[in-house]
């Protein structure tokens, strides 16, 4: 894949970030969510819009719904920002990898736990040598 797909999604998640903090969208069941990145296809036409946000999964639900609602009116502000011959289709996708990311650090505490050794909270590596 070329670098204009990804600076192209770079893009994106900066209009739409930056509509998301200044309010501009009336949807109170978008609530507080985070854009984590942007995938768009070498073709230009679907952007993947990956987010995370607060809440159990009722909210996640609630957002997801909020979001597709929202769908065209992002779209049609990512057009007006964006110099593109046409605009891209928007995905919104919960992005789970944040919560694999956590469990995974759960499990290595865990596990270090278990060995009797204190959880490190750094990544240095030290001559400890069993």
């Amino acid at each position: 894949m070329g670098y204009r797909p990804i600076r192209v999604g770079e893009q994106i998640r900066d209009v739409l970030s930056e509509m998301l903090a200044r309010g501009d969208v009336h949807d109170p069941g978008i609530g507080f969510i985070t854009l984590t990145r942007v995938q768009v296809t070498p073709d230009l036409q679907i952007a993947r819009v990956f987010y995370t946000s607060l809440g159990d999964a009722q909210a996640r639900a609630n957002t997801a719904k909020a979001l597709t609602r929202a769908t065209p009116f992002f779209r049609r502000q990512v057009a007006g920002s964006l110099r593109l011959r046409r605009a891209p289709e928007l995905e919104f996708r919960f992005d789970e990898s944040i919560g694999h990311q956590d469990r995974i650090d759960q499990i290595l505490r865990d596990l270090q736990a278990e060995e009797g050794r204190p959880p490190r909270d750094d990544d240095d590596d030290d001559a400890d040598v069993d």
